[in-house]
């Protein structure tokens, strides 16, 4: 199998899955419990849970007798199956379409008998075992670009015409992805170049983001669009890239031509990601560790109302996802 389709296939397990923590995973995918560690899982939003096991790979690989099985959800009441849960005859946990509300502690009391050989005695015991599970989203893109180009000099209305007819360019060449240009400035430098002495340089610094007017319009049914705006983001990312990268092609190769006063600025183009989480969500590498680029849902006693990437502290919060503070 080719190395790119084993990794595709993969990631796309993860995905739909999410990651755990402390667990042990069999070939099947399921999920076990690890007795006194509670096991960490994220559940990317609007998938399926993975399979969790009401037992630990120890005692699975063992005869078990009479066993029986209780789960308890966040609300701390027993868990019955419906149209979200599903739990089987053997004790295994799947949640379906997860959403925020869903995170929370999971906890599952295996009972089982031992019996002696000898005397037929029976013995109940019961183990504990704990899954933590939150609802987690990937982060919002968006990209904070850069170019250089020389200009005759730091006064005078050509810097203005050419900073209008570049932000006009961009904007035709992204406006079919619903991406827009925001933020867009320039500043005039004088830059010391060696053997060309002091040269008069426009510093242009724009951002390049996925929710222009109306994007909501080209979601294709999608559940919250976000799929579809990281992917819109790409492309307009890559165009402008080539934009740029023609420009420099120009630069280098037509040598029969006197070369502008004005010009772009060879290796002057910088692209920075920024990662924007949605209201209820934030990033937390120390409390994350395991979904360190995750925006993972805000827990309680926390809350983010805003494309922020952290949630802010409010300890009268006692929900999963929250985005206001009473």
């Amino acid at each position: 199998m080719r190395a790119w389709v084993l990794l595709s296939a993969v990631l796309w397990y993860l995905t739909r899955v999410g990651w755990q923590r402390n667990s042990e995973r069999t070939e099947k995918g399921f999920i076990y419990g690890n007795p006194g560690h509670p096991v960490k899982l994220y559940v990317k939003l609007h998938h399926n849970s993975p399979i969790l096991v009401c037992m630990d790979l120890k005692r699975a690989e063992k005869e078990t007798v009479d066993p029986t099985y209780l789960w308890v959800g966040p609300n701390e009441k027993p868990l019955t199956g419906n149209n979200k849960i599903n739990i089987t005859k053997t004790g295994k946990l799947m949640v379906k379409d997860f959403l925020e509300p869903l995170s929370g502690l999971y906890t599952c009391t295996l009972s089982y008998k031992t019996v002696k050989a000898e005397t037929q005695e029976e013995k109940v015991v019961k183990q504990r075992y704990d899954f933590m599970i939150f609802a987690y989203r990937e982060p919002d893109y968006s990209y904070q670009m850069a170019v250089r180009f020389t200009t005759k000099s730091c006064v005078g209305k050509y810097n203005d015409l050419l900073f209008r007819l570049l932000k006009k360019i961009l904007h035709n060449l992204i406006a079919d992805l619903s991406c827009h240009i925001i933020e867009p400035s320039y500043k005039c430098h004088f830059v010391k170049v060696p053997k060309h002495g002091l040269i008069p340089e426009l510093f242009i610094a724009f951002q390049v983001n996925p929710f222009a007017p109306g994007w909501k319009g080209k979601c294709n049914e999608s559940v919250d669009c976000q799929d579809n705006t990281n992917h819109n983001i790409l492309q307009a990312r890559n165009r402008i890239e080539e934009f740029f990268r023609s420009q420099a092609y120009i630069f280098n190769h037509d040598f029969n031509k006197t070369l502008p006063a004005m010009h772009f600025v060879d290796h002057s183009f910088q692209i920075v990601r920024i990662d924007s989480c949605r209201p209820g969500f934030g990033k937390n590498e120390g409390l994350h560790s395991n979904c360190a680029t995750c925006c993972v849902v805000c827990g309680p006693e926390t809350f983010s109302p805003d494309v922020d990437v952290t949630c802010q502290t409010c300890v009268s919060i006692q929900i999963y996802g929250a985005i206001s503070c009473p």
